[in-house]
């Protein structure tokens, strides 16, 4: 798959590809201001430039939009995590990280904000690096304990940076687990997992679904459900 990095005014660097099974061009604006654009093979790179000059003003709106949804950091708000305290201090030098046992001080120059975009985008893949090592260290061990008490079994486990959802189980029962679960409170983790391991035994949403979730938390799935929506991946 071919790429091609090209400034294109006003919306700065575009990263084309050509992807011999697209059907069409497609545009997208990641979180960290990325703009992607992917076009079949039979479309000229000339074609797709100028698909994307067209769509400039989309573009601006869903990197505003996203710069509003991304978290907001504040020099005074600390954050403490299962294993980690985490602090933000300016200083002199570059963007830094020290690290003294479980207390974790990111360090941003004195000439930045904090939630200036390169900075925000600095800190928050050092939080996603510090959840992802949690959640390596925590998730399975709990998985693998809620499993034996309830008598289930499962495949793989797999630790990803997902922003859709929380968890998921392949058909042969390999379950995939959102590092961000480690921004929720113990219980919604616990939730969720067992969520999990209840599509080992039913494949879908149905009602033999619900009925086994619910008989295993004390028909509280309904509701833990409605609190585990209240909580987003982006929130840190």
């Amino acid at each position: 798959m071919p790429v091609k990095v090209v400034h294109i005014a006003p919306v700065g660097n575009v990263i084309f590809s050509r992807n011999s099974r697209s059907k069409s061009i497609r545009l997208s604006v990641k979180p960290n201001r990325k703009i992607m654009v992917s076009f079949p093979a039979y479309v000229s790179f000339r074609e797709a430039a100028r698909f994307t000059e067209e769509h400039a003003d989309w573009i601006i709106r869903q990197q505003r939009k996203l710069e509003t949804s991304l978290p907001k950091f504040s020099e005074n708000s600390d954050i403490q995590t299962r294993y980690h305290y985490i602090t933000f201090r300016k200083h002199p030098g570059k963007f830094s990280v020290k690290q003294t046992k479980d207390h974790i001080e990111l360090l941003y120059p004195e000439s930045s904000q904090i939630n200036d975009p390169e900075i925000n985008l600095r800190i928050r893949m050092v939080l996603t690096g510090i959840y992802r090592w949690e959640a390596q260290q925590y998730l399975p061990p709990r998985l693998t304990e809620i499993a034996r008490r309830h008598g289930f079994t499962f495949g793989k486990i797999t630790v990803r940076d997902n922003k859709t959802n929380w968890g998921s189980c392949s058909g042969q029962n390999h379950i995939s687990l959102n590092l961000h679960l480690m921004k929720l409170p113990d219980h919604l983790i616990d939730f969720i997992l067992l969520h999990e391991l209840v599509h080992t035994r039913v494949k879908n949403h149905g009602p033999k679904f619900w009925e086994l979730l619910n008989a295993l938390t004390g028909n509280q799935a309904k509701q833990l459900t409605a609190e585990v929506k209240k909580h987003s991946p982006f929130q840190f």
